[in-house]
């Protein structure tokens, strides 16, 4: 089994992946408008694109004038190996510290911890 590849990106990468997952192909003009957040120059996500595609995350294909860029990674690949990161980062790989963490500094909904309850139990449940 190969290892896992690790996805480490920034505010703006994650920006980025965002709107691709959510309407590639795009040209860059099509991604810096969907950006939420304050407005950037094309030239920075030009820049950006570029720079994604150079780290595998990105790939083009040129239509007319215009490249049309698609993301390489899939979004459970991205949040499942920046959330490894983060747990292993701040918590030392504890999961108990992490959720711990969680329900102690953020509302928690009655419905998000039966949601949790649940989870633990068909986790239970497996072998």
């Amino acid at each position: 089994m190969t290892p896992e590849r690790s996805y480490r990106l920034g505010d703006l990468q994650l920006r980025i992946m965002k709107v691709l997952w959510q309407t590639a192909p795009a040209s860059v003009a099509e991604v810096q408008q969907q950006l939420d957040g304050e407005p950037l120059a094309y030239t920075t996500v030009a820049t950006m694109l570029r720079k994604m595609e150079d780290r595998g995350l990105l790939r083009h294909r040129e239509e007319g004038r215009r490249f049309l860029y698609d993301p390489a990674v899939s979004a459970d690949d991205v949040t499942r190996s920046m959330a490894h990161d983060l747990v292993d980062r701040l918590f030392q790989g504890s999961l108990a510290a992490t959720v711990s963490h969680l329900l102690e500094t953020r509302e928690v909904s009655a419905q998000e911890l039966a949601r949790l309850e649940r989870l633990i139990q068909l986790r239970r449940r497996q072998p």
